[in-house]
């Protein structure tokens, strides 16, 4: 029986091998996109001259912060910015830049001004914490088998 359905498998084999695959056709052609442009590159423009500030101070944030920057048109710029800190104290930063020297700034800090109306007391515990130890273990004793 095993021989008889060897003999066939094989016939049908031989008879299948001598059919060729079919070619395979696209349905459709391959898009051909043209070459990518070569684009001129940015022209340089002269620095301009300007000159900007803002200043913020909202009280419902406590957001309050300033900045003001000029420069001349020949690449030498100054300008200084102010922040109010968290703990009442304002930050001033002062600084210029050029070609010759690059940034350069100068921070100061001035104690007082403006402060929070609210500030939360301090808490002072009614019985100190208690103190725990890590646990300590002893050994198991050594059992000989």
């Amino acid at each position: 029986m095993a021989a008889k359905l060897i003999i066939f498998t094989v016939c049908v084999a031989s008879a299948l091998a001598q059919y060729s695959a079919p070619a395979y056709k696209p349905a459709f052609s391959v898009p051909v996109y043209p070459a990518p442009r070569a684009y001129a590159p940015e022209p340089a423009y002269a620095p301009a001259p300007y000159s900007f500030e803002y200043s913020v101070n909202d009280p419902t944030t406590y957001d309050v912060k300033s900045q003001s920057e000029y420069a001349d048109g020949n690449g030498n710029i100054k300008g200084s910015y102010s922040l109010l800190e968290a703990d009442g104290s304002t930050r001033v930063v002062e600084y210029t830049a050029d070609d010759q020297s690059g940034f350069n700034a100068v921070v100061k800090k001035i104690e007082g001004g403006y402060k929070a109306p609210y500030s939360a007391p301090a808490y002072k515990a009614a019985y100190p914490a208690p103190v725990y130890s890590a646990p300590t273990y002893k050994p198991a004793p050594y059992k000989a088998y």
